[in-house]
């Protein structure tokens, strides 16, 4: 009804705008489904070509051998254990941190503020970080996942922005009823920020689920390598084989690829749609929140 009683020129923008979004929800959504498609196709007759909508031979056979890969699925719990780890232990650590900073009674609080934010812009570069790295004895060690993403000064910032927020009558009832300092930040201040920590936590574990250059650099022990760098192995040796005009799988997959319908396209594709949904999944659940928690950071101190 609201659309006829608009103007001719108002209904040609409408649907231009329309249209418009359409194709561009297109172009972003097109290459997932195309994955999609090909992973549960059979691996040589994608290789055909004409493979684009939906799949010509349906096949769970580029899935099932990429759970029987115990390479795969062994790097599939390190990265799920160090986005659980490092989630966890990095919203706590920033959340503490932000705590502490957003007490105007806080000594040096100017000093640490302009030193956290000189951290933000400047870094000591690839091969001083590996040489501390080392140094640290990380190299090699789970614990390289976790320690240097503690701190996040970007979501220390909307950490104490949001707890600045908060009336401080909150606080002091708690203290006035023996409520200590750690008391009040477990039992009245972390409970008040779920929609932030529910927003930068997403942020923070899509970041330790994607994360494929620092085990590329740091790790070179194949139990400790996370699916994502395992899955940039199988794209390099898939376009190796391409460029050299090999039609043999790559060597990360070779003893269970034996089966002649599978080809290293099919397998990537699906070890792709393997590591990409469960990390979908988990958007519904949090983006409720996700306006709230996003807008603390804009507002004034």
């Amino acid at each position: 009804m609201l659309f006829k009683r608009l103007g001719y020129s108002d209904r040609i923008m409408i649907v231009v705008i329309y249209v418009f979004l359409i194709l561009l929800s297109f172009t972003a959504l097109y290459p997932f489904w195309n994955t999609l498609v090909v992973s549960l196709n059979e691996g040589l007759d994608t290789a055909k070509g004409g493979v684009t909508f939906w799949p010509r031979i349906f096949t769970f056979s580029n899935y099932a051998t990429v759970f029987d890969d115990d390479q795969i699925l062994n790097a599939f719990m390190i990265t799920i254990l160090r986005t659980i780890i490092g989630t966890i232990s990095a919203i706590f650590m920033t959340a503490l941190l932000a705590y502490g900073m957003s007490k105007s009674y806080l000594m040096g609080r100017k000093f640490f503020t302009i030193f956290f934010i000189v951290t933000m812009y400047f870094g000591g570069g690839l091969i001083p970080t590996f040489l501390l790295i080392k140094s640290l004895g990380l190299m090699n060690n789970f614990l390289v996942f976790i320690i240097p993403g503690l701190i996040s000064v970007w979501n220390m910032i909307i950490f104490r922005t949001f707890f600045k927020s908060l009336p401080v009558g909150l606080e002091e009832s708690a203290q006035i009823d023996g409520c200590s300092n750690w008391g009040v930040f477990l039992k009245i201040i972390l409970p008040l920020s779920g929609p932030v920590i529910a927003t930068l936590g997403l942020f923070t574990a899509i970041a330790h689920w994607n994360d494929w250059f620092a085990p590329t650099i740091y790790i070179t022990n194949q139990d400790l390598m996370p699916v994502q760098t395992v899955l940039r192995r199988l794209l390099n040796a898939n376009l190796f084989n391409q460029a050299s005009g090999s039609g043999n799988v790559n060597s990360l997959t070779l003893e269970t690829l034996g089966q002649k319908s599978l080809t290293a396209k099919s397998i990537i594709s699906a070890t792709i749609m393997v590591v990409s949904l469960p990390i979908i999944a988990v958007y519904p659940f949090v983006q409720k929140y996700f306006v709230k928690g996003v807008m603390v950071g804009s507002l004034k101190e």
